[in-house]
């Protein structure tokens, strides 16, 4: 067994932890999340996870195996570990690779300073990888740092989307039924064939479920029926729960799962799934100023134009005085997205100190940070040609802070001293702020925009 590097920083937590960290996943609950730890608490247990990461994606159609086929050039089982790694109960987490992807898993590992990650050679099926990773928790093996679990999930290394919620439903019926998974109502009608190709008979849609990940069981259970089960069953099975049933007598109890819980199968996947992580991350803005006290200062007019046009998405502004105590906190609190708004300094002063504080933190290790860098021309006064120039640095800055998955964009707004006109270069101004957030497009780092 591999033991995974662990990170020597900490790293950007992916989502709310039950020991009080708070993180970038902003979607999920809080108060559920902190229920679930009372409800944990009251019943202690040791909680580990299993996830088999051998496949070699052969329905994706590419030469990279899916779990390693990057989103937003991070690559997909990344997203996977995350998601199980914001949930402070699951005490390890044991994945099953291929020999030849083992230094790749240790580089991901490493790279995005996951925790908790040991890692397993995988088997020549998803049965046996399942296996091998069940062998490294149980207590038996010799040198082994892992200690066997009271309940042991399995999850799919490409299903990045996983919730706290469902995770703690399938341990607690596990913990009481001996073996738990979660479903989805069936969206097409399953039908037989016939050995000539034909209609045998289909399934009534209504009375059959879709088997989902994760599932849950008691250590003990599923640990018996992989050492019993036969090797047809290692090398053509797929469902654990079936196992379970037939080996240990142990009916599973069904769960409900949610609709993100969808299996990166296709290539057409890996572009919802990015779609999908954009939109999350680009649910909260800070607008940083290099003032707080003026009410009708610019920055502060841009900030109200973005609340409204962008009503879905929620909005701040900080100013960079004071040390920039304030931001530092939203900056460890992970929102992903900044305006940063230069006025009474010249040229690109404040967007230099912003993005000093980035690289200082880690929070673009799991998540491209976006910066845009508004600039304002009133053409009457200053030359368009002679602020274009000066602006133009962007470029070399842009270059230098991608390394570091910051994405740096810029953005002129001309306006004139009439209030109508400065609403709609300010309009516009919101929409290509808008646009830059939720594309992310790497192409355009380093642009100077103009609204």
């Amino acid at each position: 067994m591999e033991a995974g590097p662990p990170g020597s920083s900490r790293p950007a937590e992916p989502g709310p932890c039950l020991s009080g960290q708070r993180g970038a996943d902003h979607t999920a609950s809080a108060s559920p999340q902190s229920v679930a730890g009372t409800e944990l608490g009251r019943h202690p247990q040791a909680v580990a996870a299993v996830l088999p990461a051998g496949g070699c994606g052969e329905r994706m159609g590419v030469p990279t195996p899916k779990q390693f086929c990057p989103i937003l050039e991070r690559p997909l089982i990344s997203y996977t570990l995350q998601a199980l790694e914001r949930v402070c109960w699951i005490k390890d987490i044991v994945v099953a690779v291929t020999g030849e992807n083992m230094e790749v898993m240790k580089s991901i590992i490493q790279k995005y300073q996951h925790k908790r990650i040991s890692l397993v050679k995988a088997g020549v099926t998803r049965h046996r990888s399942i296996f091998n990773g069940l062998k490294a928790l149980a207590e038996d093996q010799i040198n082994s740092k892992l200690s066997k679990p009271e309940v042991v999930i399995i999850h799919d290394a490409v299903r990045p989307f996983v919730e706290e919620g469902v995770l703690l439903k399938v341990v607690t019926a596990a913990k009481e039924h001996g073996a738990a998974g979660a479903i989805r109502p069936l969206v097409s009608t399953v039908i037989s064939p016939s050995a000539d190709g034909c209609l045998d008979y289909s399934l009534e849609r209504a009375r059959h479920r879709a088997s989902e990940m994760p599932q849950a069981f008691l250590f003990d259970v599923i640990y018996e029926a992989y050492q019993q089960c036969s090797d047809y069953d290692l090398e053509f099975g797929t469902e654990c729960l079936q196992l379970a049933l037939k080996y240990c007598c142990t009916k599973a109890k069904l769960v409900e799962g949610s609709p993100d819980l969808w299996k990166v199968t296709y290539k057409r996947d890996l572009y919802a799934a990015e779609s999908i992580i954009k939109e999350r991350i680009s649910q909260e803005i800070c607008v940083v100023m290099d003032t707080e006290e003026d009410n009708k200062h610019v920055g502060h007019l841009l900030e109200e134009v973005l609340k409204s046009e962008l009503n879905h998405v929620k909005v701040t502004s900080e100013a960079l005085g004071h040390a920039g105590r304030h931001l530092l906190q939203i900056i460890l609190d992970q929102c992903y997205n900044f305006v940063c708004v230069n006025v009474t300094t010249s040229d690109f002063q404040e967007t230099q100190k912003l993005l000093s504080m980035l690289e200082e933190s880690n929070l673009c290790i799991l998540y491209p940070v976006v910066v845009v860098s508004v600039h304002f021309l009133d053409f009457k006064l200053v030359p368009p040609s002679q602020k274009m120039e000066n602006l133009m640095q962007i470029r070399e800055f842009a270059k230098e802070v991608k390394e570091r998955n910051i994405l740096l964009y810029g953005l002129l707004i001309c306006y004139s001293q009439d209030d109508q006109k400065l609403q709609e270069s300010l309009r516009q101004g919101a929409i290509i702020i808008a646009s830059l957030i939720k594309e992310r497009n790497c192409g355009l780092i380093g642009q100077l925009l103009i609204a």
